[in-house]
């Protein structure tokens, strides 16, 4: 074996087994002091694409929303240390929106278009995609990781 090919995979293979680590660390978006207790809190939970971790607590059967619908929502939301921080419970008086037009956060925007009517989820919003470094004092924290719960009602006639 020609030992200049040797010395270039021993290299090659050095060089991914230290920085694959490396790299999945920077694809991850829930800061690395919360992604321990969300994995450990949610093992189960499926990640999508931009970060956003999430479990279906009831499976819906209708459609789901596209951008610009209007959305009728039931939702509570904590920080990771429990604390609830906004909820909006009432079937009478849902919480409703127009999804895809930053009325909420971008995590929001995303995960009920993956939902159909009649689901609820438990979600996990990196900050990234919720109030990010601003936090949206005095309730959430710079950096924040968001968890919500939110049940998607209905998907309401324009």
């Amino acid at each position: 074996m020609n030992c200049r090919f040797l010395h270039s995979w021993i290299l090659a293979t050095a060089t991914l087994f230290f920085v694959t680590p490396a790299l999945l660390a920077q694809r991850e978006k829930i800061p690395a002091e919360d992604l321990v207790y969300v994995e450990k809190t949610w093992p189960e939970a499926k990640k999508t694409n931009t970060g956003i971790r999430y479990v279906i607590l009831q499976a819906g059967s209708g459609a789901s929303p596209k951008p610009g619908n209007n959305v009728a929502v039931l939702y509570t939301g904590k920080l990771l240390s429990g604390v609830t921080f906004d909820e909006n419970l009432d079937k009478e008086k849902p919480f409703i929106f127009r999804v895809g037009r930053d009325q909420v956060i971008q995590g929001w925007d995303q995960i009920l278009q993956l939902m159909r009517v009649g689901e609820k989820r438990t979600v996990i919003i990196p900050p990234e995609l919720a109030y990010g470094t601003r936090g949206q004092q005095p309730k959430i924290g710079r950096n924040a990781t968001l968890v919500f719960v939110v049940e998607l009602l209905e998907i309401k006639p324009d």
